[in-house]
C-alpha cells in the first residue's frame, strides 16, 4: 500500500521483514488521528501479506513515542460524546490490528515511551528497549484512563502492577519494565539495532508457518481451562503440524542432520 503520511514509514527487506517507524522526531513521535488511521490500514495490510514474516516497530529520534499529539488532544476536548466515542473507537481497532497480527511483532523502543505508546509496546510479541527507554501510563495526569490500551497493557504487566500504575502515572524505566514483563531484553542504546537484528536472525530460522501457529497457540490457550476439551483442541493442532509439508520438511532435515529448506532459503537470499 502507498503512504501519504510522512510521519509513519514503512519497509520490507529480502528475507521478509518489515519495518514500521513512526517518523515524527520532531514531536517526539506523538500520534494523531491521521496517524493512527495510517497504522491501523498498514497493520491490516501486513495481516493480510504471505511475503512477510516478521514486523519490527520503530521509531525516528531521541524518543519511541509521547502518545497522543497536544494538537489532537486539544481538539478532542471539544468533540461531543458521540464523537469521542468514534475517534477512541479508531485507536482500539489500530491496537486490535496490531495484537492480533499473524506475524511476529518486535518493538524497538529507543528512548521515551508514554500513554498510548505503552499500549502498542504491549501489543507486540517482543520488546527490546535500550537502558535509556522510559515507560509512563500517564493518563491520570490530565484526568484521563489509559482505556483503550488497558487490555493488551494488563495482559503485558498483569493486573496488580497495571493497578499501581495506572492510579500514580509513575515514570519507570526500562530495568522496571523488564521485570514487569512489559519489555523483554534491556540493552545499552549503541547495541539496540544489534538485538534487534539477532532476534530477527532467531526467528527466521524457525520454519515460518509453524511460527505463525505457536503465536496463535499461545493466544488461543491463555486462561482456558485444562479441560478435555482443550486437550483435544492441542493435539489436533500438534497432528496437523506434523503430517505438514513444513513439519515432515522439519522432521526429516532434523533427522537427515541438514538445514531444513526455509534455512536454505534464507541462506541463497544473503548471498
Amino acid at each position: 500500500m502507498s503512504i501519504e503520511e510522512n510521519s509513519v514509514l514503512f519497509d520490507v527487506d529480502i528475507y521478509g521483514v518489515a519495518t514500521v517507524t513512526l517518523n515524527n522526531p520532531d514531536k517526539h513521535n506523538a500520534f494523531d488521528d491521521k496517524i493512527i488511521d495510517t497504522l491501523k490500514r498498514l497493520f491490516i495490510d501486513i495481516a493480510k501479506r504471505n511475503d512477510i514474516r516478521i514486523m519490527i516497530l520503530a521509531a525516528n529520534g531521541k524518543n519511541f513515542s509521547a502518545g497522543a499529539d497536544l494538537a489532537w488532544m486539544k481538539r478532542m476536548a471539544n468533540y461531543s460524546y458521540e464523537e469521542n466515542v468514534s475517534d477512541a473507537n479508531n485507536l482500539a481497532q489500530m491496537l486490535y490490528a496490531l495484537n492480533f497480527l499473524p506475524q511476529t511483532t518486535i518493538a524497538k523502543v529507543q528512548g521515551a515511551a508514554f500513554g498510548g505508546a505503552v499500549g502498542l509496546a504491549s501489543c507486540c510479541d517482543i520488546v527490546i528497549a535500550s537502558d535509556r527507554a522510559s515507560f509512563c501510563l500517564s493518563e491520570v495526569k490530565l484526568g484521563l484512563i489509559p482505556a483503550t490500551i488497558s487490555p493488551y497493557v494488563v495482559a503485558a504487566i498483569g493486573q496488580k502492577a497495571a493497578r499501581r500504575y495506572f492510579q500514580t502515572a509513575e515514570r519507570f524505566y526500562a530495568d522496571k519494565a523488564n521485570q514487569l514483563g512489559l519489555v523483554d531484553e534491556v540493552v545499552t542504546l549503541e547495541a539496540l539495532d544489534n538485538a534487534v537484528n539477532e532476534m530477527v536472525s532467531t526467528l527466521l530460522a524457525n520454519g515460518p508457518e509453524a511460527v505463525q501457529q505457536a503465536k496463535q497457540l499461545a493466544l488461543d490457550v491463555a486462561y482456558q481451562d485444562i479441560d478435555n476439551k482443550l486437550l483435544g483442541i492441542t493435539s489436533e493442532r500438534i497432528a496437523a503440524i506434523r503430517v505438514s509439508k513444513q513439519g515432515q520438511e522439519g522432521l526429516n532435515a532434523f533427522f537427515e542432520k541438514r538445514q531444513p529448506q526455509w534455512q536454505k532459503a534464507n541462506n541463497n537470499e544473503g548471498q
